[in-house]
């Protein structure tokens, strides 16, 4: 392979169109353009190469050799060693910078292929500045101490794929699933380096079943190191499946050829796919385009401009110039098409996702016994409460039995008519609405709920994954420390400014990314201070080669020289005491009113007397009662005290019984009771109640009766939390690694406690929030007290409970269509100039502008249908989503009314940034006009500062500002 075709492979991995065998995601769209990049770098790289080097002078080497020889020859003549001799030593430079033409090309292809492929690892670009000798440089700015990672400049694409099961159908209906088994970390009695790397491999034994119309083939996910590749485990899969697929299963024999692959089957193609989704795209360059220009001016001035050359340089500076010249331009356009193809996928990660799915969990005590008849004959909300362990198939489910059941859950989803009117009867929905649970990427919930709740939430408390050999989360290129702090330090930094001014957060870990998580927390948290509890979850000790584990950390996030954290309560009812005080300010001078004489009868010990403080200067009077002794507050020392409390109190604690008088060594004490009281809480938790197996996995065991999680939290760690994060029973609290929901069940555990009104936002974008996140609120809801998976009592809790799902990143990439028009394509063939800058710049942006993930205003005319192809267990469906959910968050909109009128949807509310009084109506544009409009903004336009309206409308009012919404709906969602 020449060196030309050696670039044209690097530059084709780098613009990610040798992935034929791909039609998903980035690859689908760049295979679009498979023929239209090729001709780019077949043709008009070379060109740019010649016609560049076209200004190199030739140098005369023959003429050079030739005077290199008699020099040669002179020196030996005279004796002189020539390999030493200065004119030797600077004509062999000559000789050798002085390249013909084409020396000069390959020299440059060579440059470019190395330049490219230095910071390019399978996918991504790392920051890896290598000065020689494989030493690397990092921008150093003068910190104290820095945390720097491979991949800091880059988002961690936590994809929302299944990583355990991929199906699909076969044209016969059949389901084939490819299942992830659980592997084990050693193989062969090897431990598995934990920078190994890790690919999909036929399970050993019994990788293959037919179950009914389903076809299961097992994978495991091992670290296998470099070889054998993921390609090469497939074939060899293939090559073990083909043989035993069952007849009604054969279609994964059908060849589905491609031009690399023309014998490439069904079977080879998916696993492609199922690989591929779970091992690429993980991360996206925030800034490619400055990092590669930075690189490349390093690359010139310490590759092409060598200090060691300098003499060579300034004797041929123009050949060198001219070299450095046209490397530097088709770099330069190299990197503007890559940074294209970046900063398109950036744009579509960063790009504020779609709501959904929409709907609310609403217990039968908030609707209204009208509608109970309707409800008892849903059959998708009874099976619903059924699969709960709510009801059993024994019981009628009548009006009567509903109105016995007041904390039964309703599902909006179930009733699409009647959830208009439902909500429409709560008045201040956001307000009385409990929690929200939202099912997506958490940067991405983020990044939607922004607007909303900037500086609302009153403590973040987050369990991320830990990263653990037993609990990795997926990375790739070997980095998989750099992944997680990736990972971690945009979601932390994302939520920081939802957090008030003096509110805590509150993230757990265990050592193996304690020091880098401190460091992130401190770094990112810059004005506040980090500090470390250690919380013993198992206090039986989990085995390790040393010693047994049983704690782990929450660090805590609080800020600096404020009092946060919250006193904690004494436990115990209360301590008995001496009432008479020791220590600082114990003397009789120190408070002369608490001293004085309380006389004890000497045969029952009863309190019969107090006397009036005695002043400073007056001695303690002899006592004459023979039955009576008179304690005074004099140690056995004979110094003079004071008593803790004053003699009005005496006497009346000792009528009430706190206050007594006790024997002592045959001498009469005076204790009273010490009623609890604050104390700052410790920097290590201790205690059963924190045991995450009995109160973490047997408690969301009796739930579920088997298995559903994890690794869950004990509900009484977080519940101490939220305790010493907050005091307020107004408190919102968020967790964005919500998984289980066991913050959720802590926060309402606390308010049937005390009857608070603390709210919680969950988000979880696993398969866990349809199985375990949302049933284990609904159950929470219903009753505290689980066994085997069914209800010990009813003692529920009113709630209304927001539930959203989000577009994933997948889905935006897999709803993104490539148009280029004729009229476009006439334009850019008449003209060269303007048809390379549209290439290398534009075309991604401006060919799917159109596309339905990248908000389609013209078909805003119909909300109530705007639609996207939806993936769900890798099936894709085309579903409504809820456009105007989307715009309330985008817009930061606390709703307090939601309604139908004139067959227009109405949301009314506050905006929380500016606090302007908003109203935004939702029509169909083709069946409600301007007309009807404007009687809707006329009814209610004095209570409004904005009236947002979708479609181009010519209504107005002279109370407030009417807006055509769809221009603030495509700024709010790429900005």
């Amino acid at each position: 392979m020449n060196k030309y075709q050696q670039l044209i492979t690097t530059l084709n991995r780098l613009f990610q169109t040798d992935q034929e065998d791909l039609d998903f995601g980035i690859y689908r769209i760049m295979n679009q353009k498979r023929d239209e990049i090729n001709s780019f770098l077949e043709s008009d790289l070379k060109k740019t190469v010649t016609e560049g080097l076209s200004q190199l002078e030739e140098t005369d080497t023959e003429a050079l050799a030739q005077e290199l020889e008699k020099t040669v020859h002179s020196l030996k003549e005279a004796g002189v060693d020539p390999d030493t001799a200065p004119k030797v030593i600077e004509l062999k430079k000559q000789i050798n910078a002085s390249n013909t033409t084409v020396d000069a090309e390959n020299e440059i292809y060579s440059h470019l292929v190395d330049f490219f492929s230095r910071y390019y690892q399978e996918g991504d670009f790392i920051s890896q500045r290598r000065y020689k000798d494989d030493v690397y440089a990092i921008p150093y700015q003068g910190e104290e101490v820095k945390l720097y990672w491979a991949n800091h400049d880059q988002y961690y694409i936590k994809t929302t794929e299944n990583f355990s099961n991929y199906s699909f159908k076969l044209e016969n209906g059949n389901t084939v699933t490819f299942r992830l088994v659980e592997a084990s970390t050693e193989q062969n009695n090897n431990k598995a380096s934990s920078n190994e790397e890790r690919k999909f491999k036929l399970a050993e034994e019994n990788f293959i079943k037919e179950i009914e119309d389903e076809l299961v083939i097992y994978f495991e996910y091992l670290p296998v190191g470099k070889k054998p590749s993921q390609d090469q485990l497939i074939d060899e899969a293939v090559g073990k499946l083909l043989d035993k697929v069952p007849e009604d299963f054969r279609e994964l024999t059908k060849t589905v050829p491609t031009k690399k692959n023309p014998d490439r089957t069904v079977l080879k193609k998916k696993l492609k796919e199922y690989t591929s989704k779970n091992t690429f795209d993980y991360f996206i360059h925030k800034d490619l385009k400055g990092f590669l220009q930075r690189e490349l001016d390093f690359y010139i001035k310490n590759e092409l401009l060598n200090i060691d050359d300098l003499d060579t340089v300034v004797e041929h500076n123009k050949d060198i110039y001219a070299k450095i010249k046209v490397f530097k331009s088709i770099s330069s356009k190299v990197i503007d098409f890559l940074a294209q193809i970046e900063n398109f996928q950036k744009k579509l990660w960063e790009k504020k996702k779609f709501v959904t799915q929409s709907d609310y969990l609403i217990t039968l005590d908030n609707i209204d016994e009208k509608h109970y008849e309707e409800i008892s004959k849903n059959k998708e909300q009874i099976e619903q409460w059924k699969d709960l362990g709510f009801i059993s198939d024994k019981d009628s489910i009548t009006r009567n039995y509903l109105k016995d059941h007041p904390f039964l859950t309703l599902d909006t989803q179930f009733f699409p008519e009647l959830k208009d009117e439902l909500l429409a009867n709560i008045e201040n929905l956001d307000e009385k609405t409990n929690g929200l649970l939202i099912n997506s990427e958490n940067w991405q919930a983020l990044n939607l709920i922004k607007q909303v709740y900037e500086a609302e939430v009153s403590f973040i408390y987050i369990d991320p994954p830990y990263n653990t050999d037993s609990t990795p989360i997926i990375y790739k290129n070997n980095y998989r420390h750099s992944s997680w702090l990736s990972l971690m330090r945009d979601r932390v930094y994302l939520s920081k400014p939802l957090l008030g001014s003096n509110t805590a957060m509150c993230v757990t870990i265990d050592d193996k990314e304690y020091p880098r998580l401190f460091q992130l927390l401190e770094q990112t948290f810059g004005e506040s201070e980090v500090s470390p509890v250690v919380i013993e979850y198992n206090h039986r000790g989990r085995s390790k080669n040393n010693f047994a584990i049983t704690h782990e950390y929450g660090l805590w996030v609080l800020p600096e020289g404020r009092a946060t954290i919250t006193k904690q309560k004494e436990l115990s009812s209360g301590v008995q005491r001496n009432l008479r005080r020791t220590g600082t300010d114990s003397r009789r001078r120190d408070s002369w009113s608490m001293f004085y004489g309380i006389e004890v009868n000497k045969a029952t010990l009863e309190i019969v007397n107090v006397t009036d403080p005695l002043p400073l200067d007056e001695e303690v009077p002899a006592h004459i009662n023979e039955e009576t002794v008179m304690v005074w507050p004099i140690d056995d020392s004979g110094q003079e005290r004071r008593w803790y409390y004053g003699s009005e109190r005496v006497r009346n604690e000792a009528k009430e019984g706190t206050v007594w008088a006790k024997e002592i060594n045959g001498s009469i004490q005076i204790h009273y009771k010490q009623q609890p009281k604050p104390k700052s809480r410790k920097s290590v938790w201790t205690g059963k109640h924190l045991d995450a197996s009995t109160f973490g996995s047997e408690l969301i065991n009796d739930f579920f009766t088997n298995r559903v999680f994890d690794f869950p939290k004990s509900i009484y760690a977080v519940k101490q939390s939220i305790e010493a994060a907050t005091d307020s029973k107004e408190a919102l609290i968020l967790d964005y690694f919500s998984g289980s929901a066991t913050t959720a069940h802590a926060v309402i555990k606390l308010n049937r406690e005390d009857q608070g009104n603390r709210k919680y936002i969950l988000v979880e974008m696993g398969k866990y929030f349809d199985t375990v996140t949302k049933p284990r609120v609904q159950k929470v809801i219903y009753s505290d007290n689980w066994k085997n998976g069914k209800p010990q009592d009813t003692d529920g809790v009113s709630q209304i409970v927001k539930y959203m799902k989000l577009e994933s990143y997948e889905d935006t990439l897999n709803n993104v269509v490539v148009n280029r028009s004729k009229k476009q394509q006439s334009l850019l063939d008449s003209n060269s100039e303007l048809k390379e800058d549209y290439f290398l710049h534009y075309m991604l942006d401006v060919e799917t502008r159109d596309s339905q993930s990248l908000l389609n205003i013209d078909e805003l005319s119909d909300p109530f249908n705007y639609s996207l192809l939806l993936t769900t267990e890798n099936e894709q469906r085309r579903q409504s989503v809820d456009v105007a959910e989307t715009f309330n968050y985008l817009i930061g909109l606390h709703v307090g009314k939601r309604y139908k009128k004139e067959n227009c949807l109405i949301y009314e509310g506050k905006q929380h940034q500016s606090n302007k009084k908003i109203a935004i109506i939702w029509r169909n544009t083709n069946e409600v006009g301007d007309e009807e409009i404007q009687k809707l903004v006329e009814s209610f336009s004095k209570e409004c500062d904005i009236i947002y309206v979708n479609g181009q409308t010519a209504v107005s009012s002279k109370d407030c500002e009417v807006l055509t919404l769809e221009p603030e709906f495509k700024k709010r969602m790429f900005n």
